[in-house]
């Protein structure tokens, strides 16, 4: 009826018709992270989990069906300009593009393509942020965003070193990042005595890299298991756990999601490793990615993930051990601090 009887139908693309009904089809789940995303921001979903792209630099998700900033990457135009994990995106407004619009309606991939420009356009944010009594109004100016997943300091404390490991994602470079980052660890001279590692503002990422990063701490044992609407599957560790004998904290915030949260709850569980920081984001459910014949790719939520002791930890987060705040007034990192104290009584 469309083609036959609308006024304009001769400038219709009936491939636009067919994958806005499939994005309308997928959006009417109800479950935000379940998505169809057309050739183009399939492609650029792609290129995103390989770490480049232009932007501003934050990873999105929703609290309580509001778009919402998951995490600000570390050095991005974002970080700079003062965004915070757990900021609510209200209003975006881009003169360049046209945007002038309350996210309230906004996909995850409509978000995504509205926030994404060209290097140096700018973008102004209207931002929630609890504890504050009214909006904050933020502008960003766009850039290259380019990020390792995986750095590595030593750091000297109390006559010990420490490898402090900065985990920012699990992306499609990161095995071979974190294998670099393990190799300088086993080699270190002087020997190290403890790591940190910091998963904090880390917004999760494919599936497999937690499991990977989980088996270089825990031994033969269940990182996480997924229950299916047919199927319970247990995922174990797998090599020979190379750093399962050096002591170890985890460093956590409601910025940490997905395969962060995993690791985290596994080394939890397992091992009864603190988590220190804030409690994390809670998100529980798995997404598979499927690509179509017409280049397009759909997510569809396929499972919860489930801790090693059974919690599901979805739109609740990972309680910590020893609750650490940022305070944001000093220069101080307390959080990491407070990590490199509990590792000098283990």
């Amino acid at each position: 009826m469309l083609e036959n009887e609308h006024l304009d139908a001769d400038s219709f693309d009936t491939q636009e018709l067919v994958d806005g009904a499939i994005v309308g089809l997928t959006k009417a789940t109800g479950d935000p992270y379940t998505v169809y995303l057309p050739p183009n921001d399939n492609k650029r979903s792609g290129e995103d989990l390989q770490g480049t792209f232009f932007g501003v630099g934050i990873e999105l998700g929703y609290i309580d069906g509001v778009l919402a900033v998951i995490a600000p990457m570390d050095g991005t135009p974002a970080q700079k300009a003062g965004i915070e994990a757990g900021d609510l995106i209200l209003h975006v407004k881009d003169e360049a593009k046209g945007i002038d619009e309350d996210s309230s309606r906004w996909s995850l991939t409509e978000a995504v393509e509205n926030i994404r420009g060209p290097r140096n356009s700018v973008i102004t944010f209207t931002l929630f942020r609890e504890g504050m009594d009214d909006a904050l109004e933020i502008s960003v100016r766009r850039d290259e965003i380019l990020v390792d997943t995986v750095t590595l300091e030593m750091i000297e404390h109390e006559g010990k070193t420490v490898a402090h490991i900065k985990l920012s994602r699990f992306g499609g470079r990161t095995k071979e990042e974190w294998d670099v980052v393990v190799n300088k660890i086993l080699k270190a001279n002087p020997k190290v005595s403890g790591i940190v590692l910091d998963m904090r503002n880390n917004p999760g990422g494919y599936f497999d890299r937690s499991i990977e990063i989980a088996s270089d701490f825990i031994a033969n044992d269940i990182v996480v298991s997924q229950k299916g609407k047919l199927f319970k599957q247990d995922y174990r560790t797998q090599g020979v756990a190379r750093l399962r004998n050096y002591p170890l904290v985890v460093l956590v915030n409601r910025g940490s999601a997905s395969a962060s949260e995993i690791v985290a709850g596994a080394l939890r569980d397992d091992l009864g490793i603190k988590l220190i920081g804030e409690q994390t984001f809670g998100k529980g459910t798995v997404q598979d990615r499927r690509e179509i014949s017409n280049g397009g790719g759909l997510h569809i939520t396929v499972g919860r993930w489930m801790l090693p002791k059974g919690a599901w930890i979805h739109d609740e987060g990972i309680p910590v051990d020893i609750e650490v705040e940022l305070n944001r007034d000093t220069q101080e990192d307390e959080v990491l601090n407070r990590g490199l104290q509990e590792l000098t009584r283990q």
